[in-house]
């Protein structure tokens, strides 16, 4: 499994946006762009599923920009995954069992998916919030390399 840059970026993103939540107006798309080093328009793309799924929502016009939509620990690594990259899936025979003739028999098939289920838990365990707590106080507006 490998993880997407939609899925990268999208995290940026949202760790910028959660960095500079004590600014009362939303954050613009302008201002991510740069502090982020990810171009305006590929922002837009990916914010759109992101509010789809509830964890930004948007303002627009002149004040306008993107704010989250819940606080940081309450998104996780899984909902930023599922949202922009669809459900985790380290096999198509887990998230698509018809597409395989031998699903229904298949003795190892239940191993992956135990495995597809940890990594699963695993990011749903680790939210926005406690990435930025593995970041400095100094770092956090711009230190996300991921």
């Amino acid at each position: 499994m490998k993880i997407s840059a939609r899925t990268r970026y999208g995290l940026r993103i949202l760790l910028d946006i959660a960095a500079n939540a004590d600014d009362p107006s939303p954050r613009s798309i302008k201002t991510i762009a740069k502090s982020q080093g990810i171009s305006a328009p590929f922002i837009s793309r990916l914010a759109v599923p992101m509010k789809r799924k509830g964890l930004i929502s948007s303002a627009r016009g002149v004040a306008g920009g993107l704010r989250l939509a819940k606080p940081a620990d309450e998104i996780s690594l899984l909902d930023i995954m599922t949202a922009l990259d669809g459900p985790v899936s380290i096999l198509k025979c887990i998230s698509q069992a018809k597409r395989c003739k031998r699903s229904g028999f298949c003795g190892v098939r239940s191993v992956w998916k135990e495995l597809n289920d940890l990594i699963a838990d695993s990011l749903r365990s680790v939210t926005l919030a406690k990435v930025m707590e593995r970041t400095d106080h100094e770092n956090r507006k711009t230190g996300y390399c991921i």
